[in-house]
């Protein structure tokens, strides 16, 4: 199996290894020496969609050498391109979407040509939610070095940006019942895991489906639910990505500035920081509450990560230089930027003031220099500092790769940790330097 893109696609290939284990497969051969190659695809932009059919037409290299081999295709993009993949990439046997995970087996096992792809279809009873409407997470055959994992707790996001894909692909948000989010991480935690990674499309919209007390409030939200998560035993690290600014509530800050467990770090994609790009962009939200929000993460002490899309339909120089200041202004912990990517069936696509493809790239360019500046003074502050560092491991380098609070597993920095200590452990280190975005930590202090 080749799993592509983000974590939620990742907890979706952990749990298809396992139900193909489960039904008799030795899962895990090197592709040369594969039956059957799964690819898991991630659908959400142009560049991954080339990512994911690259890889397909490589495991259809192998099939070449093979004729008995079966090439199965699923995730983002069999959901967001359906059926138009067999004429595109000729030689597939078979395609399985985001909501038909548990016909993953047929079709690995099966001889014919088969297409497994139906879209989410809403389920009521005399107006109200169901308990629970995502495919469980628990027994997966995990991907994650035993340490670390990502806890899913909603599919599906109904924000419905402009320039999105996920609601098309994944369908409405839906929250998971907090007994099986609790009983998931108590699996992982007995795993082995330290580091629990809490993800969903929109992980702060947590609880808005369910069922309403008496006083028309939602009876479970994301500060409740962390707040359990916190209480489990073995439970070291708690992380909280994919939040969206407009439901972070007070009680939630309150909740990861109080609990030791849950690291003073959020994952918080902004997207712009201009009212004219937000309100094209369906954002729902203002500059002036996105600065409110954030004053008050970093009153709490939080390190925050984010992300932004420039060349957005109609970004003017002046929006992007605002965008610009501000970056240079509040100095993020932790950045990334997208160059706006037009995807078919968004709104965005139907909007004025198309951004040139090489402005698109100067503009990100300016951005991740402002960045990468604010970064590496950071990192020349922290020298002496002590930190409670987890240790990932040992990479192709012979490297002890470790991480502070503030560095979430693949997308952050890292701590270059000597000497090596074993990994899943959490020890106290000095920060001795740092070689760019990365810090050079040591125990013998």
């Amino acid at each position: 199996m080749i799993s592509l893109g983000c974590p939620k696609n990742l907890v979706d290939s952990e749990k298809m290894m396992a139900q193909l284990a489960e039904g008799g497969c030795v899962v895990g051969a090197p592709m040369a020496e594969a039956d059957v190659v799964v690819v898991n695809t991630c659908g959400f932009l142009a560049a991954a969609r080339e990512e994911s059919l690259a890889v397909i037409r490589e495991a259809l290299v192998h099939k070449q050498a093979n004729p008995t081999a079966r090439v199965v295709v699923a995730g983002c993009l069999v959901s967001r391109d359906g059926e138009q993949l067999f004429e595109a990439v000729p030689g597939i046997d078979a395609i399985v979407g985001v909501n038909d995970r548990e016909r993953l087996l047929k079709a690995v096992l099966g001889s014919r040509r088969v297409s497994h792809v139906t879209a989410y279809k809403e389920t009521r009873s005399a107006g109200k939610m169901p308990a629970s409407r995502i495919s469980s997470d628990a027994g997966r055959f995990r991907l994650t070095p035993r340490h670390t994992a990502y806890v899913r707790i909603s599919e599906g996001c109904s924000q419905r940006c402009t320039f999105c894909t996920i609601p098309s692909i994944r369908g409405p948000f839906r929250s998971k019942a907090p007994a099986d989010v609790l009983a998931e991480a108590r699996e992982l935690l007995d795993d082995g895991a330290v580091e629990l990674n809490v993800i969903g499309q929109d992980t702060t919209s947590y609880g808005m489906d369910f069922l309403t007390n008496a006083d028309g409030a939602n009876e479970v939200d994301l500060a409740a639910l962390m707040s359990s998560l916190a209480d489990l035993d073995g439970a070291r690290w708690i992380r909280l990505l994919y939040a969206y600014p407009t439901r972070f509530s007070p009680r939630l800050i309150d909740v990861m500035a109080e609990r030791e467990n849950i690291v003073k770090y959020v994952d918080m994609p902004l997207q712009h920081m201009s009212d004219g790009v937000l309100r094209r962009m369906g954002r729902r939200v203002t500059r002036a509450k996105i600065e409110t929000l954030l004053r008050r993460l970093r009153e709490a002490g939080l390190a925050i990560r984010t992300t932004f899309i420039v060349g957005f339909p109609g970004e003017s120089e002046a929006e992007f230089s605002e965008l610009l200041s501000f970056v240079q202004e509040f100095k993020f912990d932790a950045l990334g930027v997208f160059e706006f990517s037009p995807e078919e069936g968004t709104p965005a696509v139907r909007l004025r003031g198309p951004v040139d493809a090489e402005l698109k790239a100067d503009r990100a360019r300016r951005v991740m220099l402002a960045q990468r500046k604010i970064a590496l003074a950071a990192n020349r502050r922290r020298r002496g500092q002590r930190l409670d560092v987890l240790v990932d491991g040992v990479d192709s380098a012979g490297r002890c790769i470790a991480r502070h609070a503030g560095q979430a597993p693949d997308i952050d920095g890292v701590c270059l940790l000597s000497p090596p200590r074993p990994a899943g452990t959490i020890v106290r280190a000095k920060v001795t330097g740092s070689d760019g975005y990365d810090l050079r930590v040591t125990t013998d202090c």
